[in-house]
Protein backbone atom coordinates (compact mmCIF):
# COMPACT_ATOMS: atom_id res chain seq x y z
CA UNK A 1 0.00 0.00 0.00
CA UNK A 2 0.99 3.64 -0.88
CA UNK A 3 0.71 5.08 2.36
CA UNK A 4 2.76 8.07 1.16
CA UNK A 5 0.84 9.23 -1.41
CA UNK A 6 -2.68 8.42 0.68
CA UNK A 7 -1.31 10.87 3.80
CA UNK A 8 0.10 13.15 1.20
CA UNK A 9 -3.29 13.19 -0.60
CA UNK A 10 -5.67 13.56 2.46
CA UNK A 11 -3.31 16.31 4.27
CA UNK A 12 -3.26 18.49 1.40
CA UNK A 13 -7.11 18.24 0.66
CA UNK A 14 -7.50 18.88 4.36
CA UNK A 15 -5.25 21.93 4.47
CA UNK A 16 -7.49 23.84 1.17
CA UNK A 17 -10.99 22.92 3.43
CA UNK A 18 -12.65 25.08 6.14
CA UNK A 19 -10.04 24.97 9.27
CA UNK A 20 -13.39 25.03 11.62
CA UNK A 21 -12.82 24.94 15.87
CA UNK A 22 -12.01 26.96 18.69
CA UNK A 23 -8.60 27.27 20.67
CA UNK A 24 -9.01 26.25 24.40
CA UNK A 25 -8.36 29.45 25.65
CA UNK A 26 -9.37 28.65 29.39
CA UNK A 27 -5.58 27.20 29.67
CA UNK A 28 -3.91 30.74 28.85
CA UNK A 29 -0.74 29.02 27.18
CA UNK A 30 -2.61 27.19 24.84
CA UNK A 31 -4.32 30.24 23.76
CA UNK A 32 -1.00 31.66 22.05
CA UNK A 33 -0.88 28.36 19.79
CA UNK A 34 -1.58 29.66 15.74
CA UNK A 35 -4.61 27.68 14.85
CA UNK A 36 -3.26 26.62 11.44
CA UNK A 37 -0.23 24.34 12.39
CA UNK A 38 -1.08 20.54 11.08
CA UNK A 39 1.24 17.80 11.43
CA UNK A 40 1.00 14.29 10.77
CA UNK A 41 3.04 11.75 11.33
CA UNK A 42 3.11 7.67 10.28
CA UNK A 43 5.19 5.04 11.64
CA UNK A 44 5.01 1.53 10.50
CA UNK A 45 6.09 -1.44 12.39
CA UNK A 46 8.15 -2.50 9.42
CA UNK A 47 9.95 1.31 9.94
CA UNK A 48 8.12 3.01 7.09
CA UNK A 49 8.06 6.78 8.65
CA UNK A 50 5.90 9.54 6.95
CA UNK A 51 5.59 12.89 8.09
CA UNK A 52 3.65 15.93 6.43
CA UNK A 53 3.13 19.62 7.69
CA UNK A 54 4.38 20.67 11.22
CA UNK A 55 5.03 17.26 12.57
CA UNK A 56 8.45 18.48 13.53
CA UNK A 57 7.69 20.92 15.82
CA UNK A 58 6.57 20.15 19.75
CA UNK A 59 3.17 21.21 21.62
CA UNK A 60 1.80 20.16 24.60
CA UNK A 61 0.14 16.72 24.48
CA UNK A 62 -2.01 17.33 27.52
CA UNK A 63 -4.37 14.42 28.32
CA UNK A 64 -2.75 11.76 25.65
CA UNK A 65 -0.22 11.28 28.75
CA UNK A 66 -3.06 9.68 30.36
CA UNK A 67 -2.03 6.62 28.55
CA UNK A 68 1.81 6.54 29.63
CA UNK A 69 0.44 7.47 33.59
CA UNK A 70 -1.98 4.08 33.37
CA UNK A 71 0.71 2.23 31.72
CA UNK A 72 2.72 3.24 34.49
CA UNK A 73 0.56 2.00 37.52
CA UNK A 74 -0.68 -0.66 35.39
CA UNK A 75 2.83 -2.07 35.56
CA UNK A 76 3.17 -0.96 39.62
CA UNK A 77 -0.30 -2.55 40.60
CA UNK A 78 -1.33 -4.66 37.41
CA UNK A 79 -4.74 -5.71 38.11
CA UNK A 80 -5.07 -4.13 41.64
CA UNK A 81 -5.67 -1.01 39.61
CA UNK A 82 -8.74 -1.31 38.55
CA UNK A 83 -10.25 -1.57 42.36
CA UNK A 84 -8.97 2.55 42.24
CA UNK A 85 -10.12 3.37 38.82
CA UNK A 86 -13.07 1.98 36.36
CA UNK A 87 -12.76 0.87 33.13
CA UNK A 88 -15.96 2.43 31.72
CA UNK A 89 -16.84 5.05 28.89
CA UNK A 90 -17.72 8.00 31.24
CA UNK A 91 -20.89 9.03 29.07
CA UNK A 92 -19.89 12.81 30.58
CA UNK A 93 -17.11 14.95 29.86
CA UNK A 94 -13.34 14.69 30.65
CA UNK A 95 -13.85 17.26 33.63
CA UNK A 96 -17.17 16.24 35.14
CA UNK A 97 -18.11 15.94 38.41
CA UNK A 98 -21.60 14.16 38.29
CA UNK A 99 -20.67 10.57 38.66
CA UNK A 100 -18.03 10.52 41.60
CA UNK A 101 -21.16 10.65 44.27
CA UNK A 102 -22.66 7.22 42.71
CA UNK A 103 -19.67 5.97 42.29
CA UNK A 104 -18.50 6.43 45.41
CA UNK A 105 -15.21 8.08 44.46
CA UNK A 106 -14.32 5.49 41.20
CA UNK A 107 -13.79 7.48 38.39
CA UNK A 108 -14.88 5.82 35.60
CA UNK A 109 -11.93 5.09 33.53
CA UNK A 110 -7.76 6.41 33.89
CA UNK A 111 -8.63 8.47 30.57
CA UNK A 112 -11.49 11.56 32.18
CA UNK A 113 -9.47 14.28 34.34
CA UNK A 114 -10.68 12.46 37.86
CA UNK A 115 -9.58 9.23 36.95
CA UNK A 116 -5.87 10.56 36.21
CA UNK A 117 -6.25 12.33 39.31
CA UNK A 118 -6.26 8.91 41.32
CA UNK A 119 -3.82 7.46 39.09
CA UNK A 120 -1.17 10.56 40.23
CA UNK A 121 -2.10 9.24 43.39
CA UNK A 122 -1.49 5.98 42.74
CA UNK A 123 1.91 6.84 41.44
CA UNK A 124 3.02 8.80 44.40
CA UNK A 125 2.64 6.23 46.81
CA UNK A 126 4.96 3.84 44.93
CA UNK A 127 7.22 5.80 43.13
CA UNK A 128 10.63 6.69 45.04
CA UNK A 129 10.78 9.75 43.38
CA UNK A 130 7.32 10.13 41.05
CA UNK A 131 7.78 13.30 39.13
CA UNK A 132 11.20 12.01 38.00
CA UNK A 133 10.36 8.47 37.99
CA UNK A 134 7.74 9.27 35.62
CA UNK A 135 9.43 11.37 33.27
CA UNK A 136 12.33 8.74 33.09
CA UNK A 137 9.72 6.08 31.86
CA UNK A 138 8.34 8.50 29.43
CA UNK A 139 11.88 9.45 27.95
CA UNK A 140 12.36 5.50 28.11
CA UNK A 141 9.25 4.49 26.21
CA UNK A 142 10.31 7.27 23.54
CA UNK A 143 13.90 6.78 23.26
CA UNK A 144 14.21 10.56 24.09
CA UNK A 145 16.50 11.66 27.02
CA UNK A 146 15.09 15.51 25.82
CA UNK A 147 11.14 14.81 26.46
CA UNK A 148 10.01 17.23 29.50
CA UNK A 149 7.99 18.91 31.28
CA UNK A 150 6.66 22.46 30.45
CA UNK A 151 6.58 24.42 33.77
CA UNK A 152 5.28 27.53 31.89
CA UNK A 153 2.27 25.11 30.65
CA UNK A 154 2.03 23.58 34.26
CA UNK A 155 1.50 26.49 36.04
CA UNK A 156 -0.62 27.93 33.09
CA UNK A 157 -2.73 25.23 33.76
CA UNK A 158 -2.64 25.28 37.65
CA UNK A 159 -3.63 29.09 37.64
CA UNK A 160 -7.40 28.33 36.14
CA UNK A 161 -7.66 24.46 37.23
CA UNK A 162 -9.90 24.79 39.79
CA UNK A 163 -12.27 22.00 38.07
CA UNK A 164 -9.46 19.85 38.57
CA UNK A 165 -9.00 21.51 42.45
CA UNK A 166 -12.87 20.37 42.93
CA UNK A 167 -12.57 16.87 41.30
CA UNK A 168 -9.16 15.78 43.63
CA UNK A 169 -10.67 17.70 46.65
CA UNK A 170 -13.76 15.39 46.30
CA UNK A 171 -12.48 12.31 45.36
CA UNK A 172 -10.54 12.88 48.92
CA UNK A 173 -13.46 13.49 50.51
CA UNK A 174 -14.75 9.85 49.81
CA UNK A 175 -11.42 8.25 50.52
CA UNK A 176 -9.65 7.46 47.29
CA UNK A 177 -6.80 10.01 47.33
CA UNK A 178 -4.20 8.71 49.84
CA UNK A 179 -1.83 11.63 49.19
CA UNK A 180 -2.08 15.23 50.09
CA UNK A 181 -4.06 17.08 47.07
CA UNK A 182 -1.99 19.56 46.56
CA UNK A 183 1.12 17.07 45.34
CA UNK A 184 -1.13 15.22 43.75
CA UNK A 185 -2.32 17.91 41.88
CA UNK A 186 1.21 19.42 41.40
CA UNK A 187 2.15 16.43 39.71
CA UNK A 188 -0.88 16.04 37.53
CA UNK A 189 -0.87 19.10 36.12
CA UNK A 190 3.10 18.88 35.58
CA UNK A 191 1.88 15.75 33.49
CA UNK A 192 -0.08 17.04 31.29
CA UNK A 193 2.63 19.71 30.35
CA UNK A 194 4.84 17.17 28.75
CA UNK A 195 5.28 18.28 24.95
CA UNK A 196 5.88 16.18 22.05
CA UNK A 197 6.08 16.59 18.27
CA UNK A 198 3.96 13.79 16.22
CA UNK A 199 7.20 12.75 15.32
CA UNK A 200 8.08 11.45 19.11
CA UNK A 201 4.33 11.13 19.91
CA UNK A 202 4.45 8.11 17.30
CA UNK A 203 7.34 6.48 18.35
CA UNK A 204 6.23 6.56 21.91
CA UNK A 205 2.47 4.93 20.78
CA UNK A 206 4.03 2.31 18.91
CA UNK A 207 4.75 -0.29 21.56
CA UNK A 208 1.22 -0.76 22.03
CA UNK A 209 0.88 -1.41 18.19
CA UNK A 210 3.45 -4.17 18.95
CA UNK A 211 2.20 -6.45 21.77
CA UNK A 212 3.70 -4.44 24.59
CA UNK A 213 7.04 -3.94 22.98
CA UNK A 214 9.00 -1.29 22.08
CA UNK A 215 9.81 -2.10 18.31
CA UNK A 216 13.65 0.05 17.99
CA UNK A 217 15.25 -1.95 21.15
CA UNK A 218 12.83 -5.15 21.80
CA UNK A 219 12.04 -4.33 25.33
CA UNK A 220 8.98 -4.87 26.62
CA UNK A 221 6.90 -2.15 28.39
CA UNK A 222 3.82 -4.41 28.97
CA UNK A 223 2.72 -7.74 29.10
CA UNK A 224 0.33 -8.78 25.74
CA UNK A 225 -2.65 -8.86 27.76
CA UNK A 226 -2.42 -5.61 29.49
CA UNK A 227 -1.08 -4.04 25.72
CA UNK A 228 -5.01 -5.36 25.06
CA UNK A 229 -6.30 -3.82 27.67
CA UNK A 230 -5.01 -0.47 27.47
CA UNK A 231 -6.13 -0.42 23.87
CA UNK A 232 -9.17 -1.74 24.50
CA UNK A 233 -9.45 1.37 27.20
CA UNK A 234 -8.73 3.39 24.87
CA UNK A 235 -10.84 2.75 22.47
CA UNK A 236 -13.53 3.23 24.82
CA UNK A 237 -12.82 6.12 26.25
CA UNK A 238 -9.87 7.65 24.76
CA UNK A 239 -11.90 10.90 23.35
CA UNK A 240 -14.50 11.21 26.19
CA UNK A 241 -17.74 11.67 25.37
CA UNK A 242 -17.06 11.43 21.55
CA UNK A 243 -15.53 7.84 21.87
CA UNK A 244 -18.27 6.27 20.40
CA UNK A 245 -17.92 8.79 17.57
CA UNK A 246 -14.01 7.93 17.15
CA UNK A 247 -14.74 4.39 17.14
CA UNK A 248 -17.30 4.26 14.72
CA UNK A 249 -16.10 7.04 11.98
CA UNK A 250 -11.95 5.82 12.86
CA UNK A 251 -11.98 2.36 14.16
CA UNK A 252 -8.94 2.93 16.22
CA UNK A 253 -7.49 2.56 20.04
CA UNK A 254 -6.30 6.35 20.36
CA UNK A 255 -5.97 9.13 22.44
CA UNK A 256 -6.60 12.87 22.49
CA UNK A 257 -5.67 16.12 23.96
CA UNK A 258 -7.18 19.64 24.25
CA UNK A 259 -3.64 20.90 22.70
CA UNK A 260 -4.62 19.43 19.68
CA UNK A 261 -2.98 16.09 19.42
CA UNK A 262 -4.41 12.85 18.67
CA UNK A 263 -2.41 9.74 18.65
CA UNK A 264 -3.79 6.17 17.22
CA UNK A 265 -2.53 2.58 17.19
CA UNK A 266 -3.21 0.07 14.80
CA UNK A 267 -2.14 -3.16 16.77
CA UNK A 268 0.59 -5.51 14.92
CA UNK A 269 1.19 -2.55 11.48
CA UNK A 270 1.17 1.05 13.05
CA UNK A 271 0.99 4.12 15.45
CA UNK A 272 -0.01 7.50 13.69
CA UNK A 273 0.11 11.13 15.28
CA UNK A 274 -1.88 14.05 13.84
CA UNK A 275 -2.04 17.55 15.14
CA UNK A 276 -4.25 20.07 14.96
CA UNK A 277 -5.01 23.09 17.65
CA UNK A 278 -8.38 23.95 16.86
CA UNK A 279 -10.70 21.90 18.71
CA UNK A 280 -14.15 20.74 17.91
CA UNK A 281 -16.90 21.14 20.20
CA UNK A 282 -15.87 17.62 22.13
CA UNK A 283 -12.21 18.91 22.71
CA UNK A 284 -10.86 16.86 20.07
CA UNK A 285 -9.00 17.91 17.58
CA UNK A 286 -10.97 18.85 14.02
CA UNK A 287 -8.57 18.62 11.61
CA UNK A 288 -6.91 15.63 13.53
CA UNK A 289 -10.19 13.73 13.80
CA UNK A 290 -11.19 14.60 9.78
CA UNK A 291 -8.13 13.13 8.72
CA UNK A 292 -8.09 9.86 10.91
CA UNK A 293 -11.36 8.75 9.31
CA UNK A 294 -10.20 9.56 5.69
CA UNK A 295 -7.49 7.51 6.66
CA UNK A 296 -8.92 4.17 7.88
CA UNK A 297 -11.85 4.48 4.80
CA UNK A 298 -8.93 5.07 2.57
CA UNK A 299 -6.55 2.45 3.54
CA UNK A 300 -9.73 0.03 4.83
CA UNK A 301 -7.56 -0.92 8.08
CA UNK A 302 -8.75 -0.36 11.27
CA UNK A 303 -9.47 -2.59 13.89
CA UNK A 304 -13.48 -3.55 12.99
Amino acid sequence: MNYQKIISQIYNKILLEENKGTIPTYIPELARISPEKFGVYFLNLNQTQIGKGDFQEKFSIQSITKVLSMTMAYRELGNDLWKRVGIESSGTSFNSLVQLEADNGIPRNPLINAGAIVVCDILLSVLKNPQEDFLKFVQDVTNNSSINYSLRVANSEKSVGYRNFALCYYIKSLGNIKNNPIDVLDFYFKLCSIEMNCQELAHTFSFLANDGVKPHDGQRILTEIQTKRVNAIMQTCGFYDESGEFAFRVGLPGKSGVGGGIVSVMPNQYSIAVWSPLLNEKGNSYRGMKFLEKFTTQTRISVF
